[in-house]
């Protein structure tokens, strides 16, 4: 399998890139790989790249975006931090995949049982990363389904993947309204943006269709925020 090439980048429309993602997922799910030369791909990008999707993900080592969705060299951008939170340093780096390198599709992945989210849920402060898990305690405090205080640490896994969800879902909406360049992109239908949780167990990554937001949605998305 050759790399993408501009040529082909152009051609996938953001449906596309999110059909490619889960046909890659069901491979991986099934401990089946896409035949490619690596060094061959390497070689094929050298000169530019063209990845069809970026993705937001936990730094978590079991959460590799390229193994989970069977992706090559140059196929995807891929974003890595704790808790796959968002700031402002990583909704440029998602403008310059889009508007610069013609990326489709964004995705923000969470994953099961994550540490960050744990550590948030525990309302851990330590050194640098207290402020890093600051950005995921509104999450923990919208979680409402656990109502005894007791429980709503990590040691309640349900609690835990309630607040991982919750965390996704806000940061794809936050993505849109802190980013003009892409907001005015999915306008035009040029990307798309999607939430998405991989299970560790199984290795399924389930895309949250309720916060998909495309060219034809983005204005009752915005009403619904009002």
């Amino acid at each position: 399998m050759k790399a993408i090439d501009k040529e082909y980048q152009s051609s996938i429309t953001p449906e596309r890139a999110l059909e490619i993602l889960k046909e890659g997922n069901e491979r991986f799910m099934n401990n089946l790989k896409a035949n490619r030369d690596l060094l061959q791909q390497a070689n094929q990008t050298r000169n530019g790249q063209w990845p069809f999707a970026t993705i937001l993900s936990c730094i978590d080592s079991r959460t590799s975006a390229e193994l989970i969705f069977d992706q090559g060299l140059g196929d995807i951008f891929s974003i890595r931090i704790a808790g796959n939170i968002v700031n402002t340093d990583i909704i440029g780096s998602m403008e310059f995949a889009c508007k610069l390198a013609g990326s489709k599709l964004l995705v923000v992945l969470g994953h099961s049982r994550c540490g960050a989210v744990k550590g948030a849920c525990d309302h851990v402060e330590m050194g640098n990363l207290t402020e890093l898990l600051a950005k995921l305690q509104t999450a923990v405090y919208l979680e409402k389904e656990t109502l005894d205080e007791s429980q709503r640490n990590s040691s309640n896994a349900v609690f835990v993947e309630n607040v991982a969800t919750i965390s996704v879902k806000r940061s794809v909406q936050a993505i849109i309204e802190r980013s003009y360049i892409l907001e005015q992109m999915i306008e035009k239908g040029k990307i798309a943006i999607i939430g998405a949780m991989h299970d560790l167990d199984t290795g399924m990554v389930e895309f949250y269709e309720d916060t998909l937001i495309t060219h034809s949605n983005i204005e009752s998305t915005r009403r619904q925020d009002d």
